[in-house]
C-alpha cells in the first residue's frame, strides 16, 4: 500500500483557468473559462477558495487566501487535442501525439452511406451544429420520417440524436456500436455520441441518457495498471465511455452533477482502498457549449456548496484531487472547447498547510502522483507531485 489508502479524483468538466500559450494555433486566443465567468457573475466560490482556487491565478471574485487547506496549481496540456478523450487520457497517463479527426464540413457520403446501410434506414443532418439547435431544426423531419439525426461539432465526435419515442435509447445505442464499427482507420474519431431528447417541436429536451462510445486507449491508463495490481477503481459519470470500459472495477453512469457528487460520496462510503474517477459534466453539456455564463456560475456555486459534504467524506489517508480536462469558455463566441490550464486542487486531512504546486508541465502529473502511490509502474511522461505534498511523511 502507497501513502493514500484512496485517491478520490474529480474532473470539472471544462472548468479551464486560462489560455495556453499555443492557445491561439487551435482559434482559442483570449480565453479563460474561470476569470471570465467570475468577472461576469461575481460568483463566490469560498469552499474552493479555502482549498486554493484564488492562489492559483486573480479571479474577481474569488481572492487569494493567505493560508490554505489544499495545494494548489494549474497543468498544462501537451497532447495535441482539448476534447474530453483527450484530456482525460492525457490525466490517466497517455498523451495523443495526433489530434483525431474532426469533420466541419460533414462526413463523407461514402461514410453515412455505409451507415445507412448498416442501419437500414436514411438519416438527416450530416453537418456540424449545435446539439441544440439541430434538434429544434430538425426534430419534427425526424418524427415524421423516422430518420435519425447525425451531426458533428469542432470535436471529433460523431453524433447521433433521435427522439426516445420514435427510436428508443436501446436502438439509438445499437446505432452508435455501429458507427463506432465504421469510424475506423483514416476516419477514426474520438466519440461517437448518442444524444436522445423528448419533447415537441419548440420545446425538445435532451435527456440525461447520453453515452459516449469512445475509442480505447492505445496504451496501459492509471486505470489498467491499478487493476493489474489488484486495486479498486471506482468510476463515476462517463469516465466508463471515455475509457472504453477499461480499467474499472464498479461504475455508476450519472447523467448530471448532481447525481455524481452523491454516487462519488457513495463510492467514498463503501470503497476500503483503491480509486475513486468522476467526471462531473454540466459545465460543458449545459452551459459552456450553449455559451451560458450565468448558469455555469450556478454549477460551480452548486459544486461549492457540495464540496465541504466531500471533504467530510476524506479520511486522513485519503488524497482528494479536484481538476479538469480542458476549457470551454461560455464567455466567448465560440461554442467549442477551449485550449486552456486547467486548475489542480490537492487536498489531505493529513496536511492542511498547502502550498503552491506551480504549473504542471502536464496533465499526466497525476497519473505519475497516483502511480508513486500505489506502487504502479512509472509512466513514460508527468512528474509525481505526491511528496510536494508530504506523502513521504505519512
Amino acid at each position: 500500500m502507497g501513502y493514500f489508502n484512496r485517491i478520490i479524483l474529480i474532473v470539472l468538466d471544462s472548468v479551464g483557468i486560462g489560455e495556453l500559450p499555443d492557445a491561439a494555433l487551435f482559434g482559442d486566443e483570449g480565453s479563460d473559462t474561470l476569470g471570465h465567468v467570475s468577472e461576469l457573475t461575481g460568483v463566490k466560490l469560498p469552499n474552493m477558495g479555502r482549498l486554493g482556487l484564488g492562489n492559483i491565478k486573480s479571479l474577481a471574485s474569488v481572492p487569494p487566501v493567505g493560508h490554505p487547506m489544499g495545494f494548489y496549481g494549474k497543468m498544462a496540456e501537451r497532447s495535441a487535442g482539448k476534447d474530453t478523450t483527450t484530456g482525460h487520457w492525457e490525466i490517466s497517463g497517455v498523451w495523443l501525439k495526433k489530434p483525431f479527426r474532426t469533420y466541419p464540413d460533414g462526413f463523407p457520403q461514402g461514410i453515412i452511406e455505409a451507415f445507412e446501410k448498416r442501419i437500414g434506414t436514411k438519416v438527416i443532418g450530416n453537418k456540424a451544429a449545435s446539439g441544440t439547435e439541430i434538434i429544434e431544426e430538425l426534430g419534427q423531419e425526424h418524427i415524421t420520417t423516422g430518420y435519425p439525426i447525425v451531426y458533428t461539432s469542432a470535436d471529433s465526435v460523431f453524433q447521433i440524436a433521435a427522439h426516445e419515442d420514435i427510436i428508443p435509447p436501446d436502438k439509438l445505442y445499437e446505432m452508435c456500436h455501429i458507427a463506432r464499427e465504421i469510424m475506423t482507420g483514416e476516419h477514426t474519431v474520438a466519440r461517437i455520441i448518442a444524444r436522445p431528447f423528448v419533447g415537441t417541436p419548440g420545446n425538445f429536451i435532451r435527456t440525461e441518457r447520453r453515452r459516449d462510445f469512445s475509442l480505447a486507449p492505445p496504451e496501459d491508463t492509471m486505470l489498467d495498471r491499478m487493476i493489474a495490481k489488484g486495486f479498486e477503481v471506482c468510476a463515476v459519470g462517463k469516465i466508463e465511455d471515455i475509457f472504453a470500459h477499461r480499467g474499472i472495477s464498479s461504475s455508476n453512469h450519472t447523467g448530471n452533477n448532481r447525481d455524481g457528487i452523491k454516487a462519488t460520496i457513495d463510492c467514498m462510503d463503501s470503497l476500503n482502498s483503491g480509486m475513486i474517477f468522476t467526471n462531473l459534466v454540466d459545465f460543458d453539456m449545459q452551459y459552456g457549449h450553449r455559451n451560458n455564463v450565468a448558469g455555469y456560475a450556478k454549477a460551480l456555486k452548486e459544486f461549492d456548496d457540495a464540496l465541504p459534504n466531500i471533504m467530510a467524506h476524506v479520511r486522513k489517508q485519503d488524497l482528494l484531487i479536484i481538476t479538469a480536462d480542458h476549457g470551454c469558455d461560455p464567455a466567448t463566441e465560440s461554442t467549442d472547447h477551449s485550449r486552456e490550464y486547467v486548475p489542480l486542487l490537492v487536498y489531505t486531512p493529513s496536511n492542511e498547510n498547502g502550498v503552491s504546486l506551480g504549473i504542471r508541465n502536464t496533465f499526466s502529473d497525476i497519473a505519475q502522483t497516483v502511480a508513486e502511490n500505489f506502487g504502479l509502474e512509472p509512466f513514460e511522461h508527468g512528474i509525481s507531485f505526491l511528496r510536494e505534498i508530504g506523502g513521504d511523511r505519512l
